[in-house]
């Protein structure tokens, strides 16, 4: 089995530099919407389409990393201060010793391939001149891509060393993007001498076409005829498409088109792909078509599969311990999840819909175990500090199973996430809401638990009742007959707690333990 093992990026789009060890059978690319999730794809698609025209098509000015274009313009400007961009991937499973070599940055033997995109040596008096023009230009006309293995020989689409699809659901409705997808399961499925085949015959079927059946129109005509292009732009590889009961899939819904690509790259023809790129595959995809998605690539074998996903779902349920985190404050420090106990990530496979890439891709969170918690929680927060709330303050509020608490907090302290767990105290704060977390206590600086230390209080809905009497009794007390107010707000959790925060919210009085929450998580 052929596949990646490493990415190594010099300014390349967002990244200065970047680094990235993949795992053999899944890689599940989270991070915020400017973290780079995307550019890996597309590195890792450019390098190996070994295509120069699709590199020449997205123009080098959006490839490079402006950061640094920015920097050598308000520098001396010298040519051999020059930046140069380069993508190397690293590969395993590959017997040829063609592609093994030193010539990458590492300066140790590997198998790999890398684009290396360098200024031009034959136009340097040309570069000099337009540098010293002191304008904001910069002279990407005059650089070069190189295609190459890691021993500096050149390589060529047709002899790209992996198959690959990269599938990208933003674009699933774009004819271009179509096309590249066709032609690339098509060059899967069939070897190059089958190739060569099929488009000398469907050019010979185009001419019988011309000679035969247009014969008699141009017979009528004479200094002009019709005729059918032949042209490369015109070959049987462009105008090839896939159909699903012979309707063609880009005449079908986005949803549709999406699984259809998705699920027919990862058909029992292990062999016709190596490699799999999924972009956000989520998007255009109801709930049950993506479960389907979801068992689909969990059952698919000899493909290496990198997804870039927004969803927890897909995170969870394909494996927490196969994500990589990029961060948008710290670009060249992604994160991985591989640490993270077996136990919690096959928990997560199975609990039901939750927030972890919320709380994994945030610097502070408060969890609650309730949803009336989280409906007031950020009342209380504005009434805990006031002139604050959670979004200023970049505070995360996350709803959590009062049992799912540990595997949160797991999460959190392998990544270091600022949590303040708020729970009730179930009638034992000493066993419930100390013993019980204290090993998360011990071993992070990060972990701390808020609850009432009064056993009586073993509940939100009691203590916001007791410590704001009046208010509850104001809103709740008309009309009872059997149930006190208290007992009323615990036997309808949530209609109470929504009909406080929309007439009472500026009111409330935070109970002691929630003021406690956030003032330990502003600081």
């Amino acid at each position: 089995m052929k596949t990646i093992k490493k990415l190594v990026l010099k300014n390349f789009k967002r990244f200065r530099t970047l680094e990235l060890d993949f795992d053999n059978e899944l890689n599940i690319l989270v991070g915020g919407n400017e973290a780079g999730k995307s550019s890996v794809l597309q590195a890792l698609d450019i390098v190996m389409s070994a295509s120069r025209s699709k590199v020449e098509a997205m123009g080098l000015e959006t490839l490079f990393n402006q950061e640094c274009i920015a920097e050598f313009l308000a520098g001396a400007r010298g040519i051999a201060d020059l930046p140069e961009m380069f993508i190397e991937v690293y590969l395993e499973g590959l017997a040829d010793p063609d592609f093994d070599g030193r010539n990458n940055s590492k300066g140790r033997d590997a198998i790999g391939i890398k684009l290396v995109c360098r200024p031009v040596d034959e136009y340097s008096a040309e570069i000099k001149a337009i540098l010293k023009e002191k304008h904001d230009s910069f002279p990407f006309e005059y650089y070069t891509i190189h295609f190459q293995t890691f021993t500096d020989d050149p390589i060529f689409p047709h002899r790209k060393p992996l198959k690959h699809v990269l599938i990208d659901s933003a674009q699933i409705n774009n004819e271009y993007a179509t096309t590249a997808y066709t032609r690339s399961m098509y060059a899967a499925h069939v070897g190059v001498v089958d190739r060569n085949l099929h488009g000398f015959e469907y050019r010979r079927a185009k001419s019988k076409f011309r000679d035969e059946t247009l014969k008699a129109l141009n017979d009528t005509l004479d200094t002009y005829k019709f005729d059918v292009r032949t042209s490369p732009k015109a070959s049987f590889e462009t105008d090839i498409i896939i159909t699903e009961g012979d309707i063609p899939i880009d005449s079908k819904g986005k949803g549709r088109q999406c699984f259809i690509k998705t699920e027919f790259a990862l058909r029992d023809r292990e062999h016709t792909l190596d490699v799999l790129l999924l972009e956000e595959p989520e998007n255009h995809l109801s709930h049950v078509h993506m479960k389907k998605l979801i068992e689909r690539i969990r059952t698919s074998q000899k493909k290496q599969l990198f997804i870039a996903t927004h969803s927890s779902f897909i995170a969870t349920r394909l494996n927490l311990k196969k994500v990589l985190i990029l961060s948008e404050e710290k670009p060249t420090e992604p994160t991985t999840l591989k640490d993270l106990s077996q136990g919690t990530a096959e928990f997560f496979m199975k609990a039901p819909d939750n927030n972890v890439l919320e709380l994994a891709l945030c610097k502070k969170a408060i969890l609650v175990e309730g949803d009336a918690e989280f409906i007031l929680m950020d009342a209380l927060y504005k009434n805990a500090a006031p002139g604050f709330n959670t979004d200023v303050d970049g505070i995360h509020v996350i709803s959590v199973d009062g049992t799912s608490f540990k595997r949160y907090l797991e999460l959190a302290t392998l990544l270091g996430i600022r949590v303040a767990a708020i729970r009730d105290n179930d009638h034992d704060y000493q066993v419930k809401c100390v013993e019980n977390y204290k090993d998360y206590i011990s071993t992070s600086k990060f972990i701390q638990i808020f609850a009432d230390e009064d056993n009586a209080r073993h509940t939100f809905e009691i203590c916001i009742y007791q410590d704001n009497k009046i208010i509850c009794d104001n809103e709740f007390s008309a009309g009872r007959v059997k149930l006190t107010v208290q007992e009323f707000m615990l036997n309808n959790k949530t209609d109470a707690a929504f009909t406080l925060l929309e007439k009472r919210g500026t009111e409330l009085v935070p109970p002691a333990y929630i003021k406690k929450a956030v003032q330990w998580i502003r600081a």
